[in-house]
């Protein structure tokens, strides 16, 4: 997997993606014929109800599935010829993933959770496209503001500081792409602003790529670009000038 120079080309970029599940006699169209690219360093909201493709269009990007078909491309590299080698290697080093439950293992500190992270990650400064390597756990907490919490277990956090410590795991391999899927689904408004919040910030300061899945169109006002989806199809997708502030959002 390489790199390239050219800034316009597009972080990831679907083509007449298609995905289609078989469920006894029936089959199952999860996700039809989408093309969308994503830009280096935008923040997207990926909007829509239960059983509208969501899922299945971060599977695609984050590398956890195929189309069954058309393409799916990072960069200039084809992600759907790959092997489930490459694969793996892609969503190690390349993306970040953060869910609506946090998966943290309860019997390491926040620390120790971001640090398995960091173990995982083969990204160095002499592979191709290389970043850098992964970030120290310390700094990884600090970026999230959590250093004051490092030696705390998952149960002694609260929902959003438990967030926080997910999103801290993600950064610490310092991805390309940070991929959000439902990630307020499980906090209150005040756990939600606190982690949207920080979700803009990575993206305004760091300049990462930031795709936030969900169905809350509340938080569709965060984002550069919202992507609607109804029944695996893409219906809209909607330009905003003027991105509100995640301490602003409200439902």
């Amino acid at each position: 997997m390489h790199d390239t120079a050219d800034a316009d080309l597009p972080l990831l970029r679907l083509q007449q993606a298609s995905r289609r599940f078989r469920m006894g006699e029936v089959d199952v169209i999860a996700l039809a014929d989408v093309d969308l690219a994503i830009r280096p360093g935008e923040l997207m909201v990926i909007l829509g109800p239960s059983g509208s493709g969501k899922s299945t269009l971060l599977n695609l990007i984050g590398g956890l599935d195929r189309p069954t078909s058309g393409r799916v491309w990072y960069r200039d590299v084809n992600l759907t010829a790959m092997n489930d080698v490459e694969l793996t290697a892609y969503r190690r080093d390349r993306v970040g993933f953060i869910f609506q439950f946090y998966n943290l293992v309860p019997t390491l500190t926040a620390y120790e959770n971001v640090q398995v992270a960091t173990e995982l990650v083969t990204n160095s400064p002499a592979a191709p496209g290389g970043n850098g390597g992964p970030l120290d756990p310390a700094a990884a907490l600090a970026m999230v503001e959590l250093s004051d919490r490092a030696d705390h277990f998952p149960a002694q956090l609260s929902g959003g500081e438990q967030q926080r410590v997910a999103i801290a795991r993600a950064l610490a391999k310092r991805p390309e792409l940070l991929l959000a899927d439902e990630p307020t689904g499980a906090l209150d408004l005040t756990g939600a602003r606190n982690v949207l919040g920080l979700l803009q910030r990575l993206n305004r300061r760091q300049g990462l790529t930031v795709i936030i899945i969900t169905h809350n169109p509340a938080i569709a006002e965060l984002a550069g670009r919202t992507v609607r989806l109804a029944s695996g199809h893409v219906a809209e997708v909607r330009a905003n000038d003027r991105p509100i502030e995640a301490e602003a959002i409200e439902w």
